[in-house]
């Protein structure tokens, strides 16, 4: 299965999502530069941490207007697995691809730690074999990472079950004093309505070997894998039945 990892003027985690995704067994990632025009080659799309642009006018607001960005809304729009980490998050948002914006941390201050996050949603196409309440153990560091969004598009959210990941505590609490930046409702991830394009800030590519400190964020490369051969096996049953 090949994944396209994006690169933009400015992303600073391309290398550290090939070199996550080229070590698991039945992957392989390749780079995209942003003035490529067609993904039609790849399985999965990844819109890499950094500082697209420079972050100039707002975070990811350039970005959007990449050429290879009018390829990525096709195919999301279509069905393909599209994965936003931290600046990636950001650039879905400004897309139209996801809900909500980000914004300044609450403290202002640029965050650089190691988080716990809850998994809400059981069995996601980005959280396979994770029940409600898994935790991850995920790196952050942004100094844009606030998810705020008005509260008729969170009751959505939460109806829909968009909301994929929570900042929580060791013991899997929900509290105030484990959110990092101030994100609204503890949110640390979402997905659109389809389920198909998935953005938070946490990095998983920074945590899929256990040297680092953690490797619980393999599971969601893992997890797109599964829904990648998953969907191939049904298209496949579907083109034998026609055949028959």
């Amino acid at each position: 299965m090949k994944f396209a990892v994006i690169q933009f003027p400015g992303s600073n985690c391309d290398q550290d999502c090939v070199a996550s995704i080229n070590g698991l067994d039945g992957l392989h990632a390749e780079y995209v530069w942003h003035k490529e025009t067609s993904l039609d080659d790849f399985d999965a799309i990844i819109l890499p941490g950094g500082f697209a642009y420079g972050d100039y006018l707002r975070c990811g607001a350039i970005a959007r207007f990449s050429p290879i960005m009018k390829a990525v809304i096709r195919d999301a729009r279509a069905g393909k697995l599209v994965l936003g980490t931290c600046n990636g998050f950001q650039i879905l948002c400004e897309a139209g691809l996801l809900p909500g914006a980000l914004v300044r941390n609450r403290s202002l201050r640029f965050v650089c730690d190691m988080v716990t996050t809850r998994v809400e949603v059981d069995d996601s196409l980005f959280t396979h074999d994770c029940p409600k309440g898994t935790l991850f153990r995920l790196p952050v560091a942004h100094g844009e990472g606030c998810f705020y969004a008005e509260r008729e598009r969170l009751r959505e959210l939460d109806a829909n079950q968009q909301v994929i990941l929570r900042y929580a505590d060791r013991e899997g609490r929900v509290a105030p004093e484990a959110n990092p930046n101030g994100s609204i409702e503890n949110i640390a991830g979402i997905c659109n309505r389809e389920g198909n394009v998935f953005g938070l800030m946490p990095h998983p590519d920074r945590a899929s070997d256990a040297r680092l400190g953690s490797a619980d964020g393999a599971k969601i490369f893992r997890s797109m894998m599964q829904t990648i051969a998953a969907s191939r096996a049904t298209s496949a049953s579907e083109r034998a039945k026609r055949v028959a």
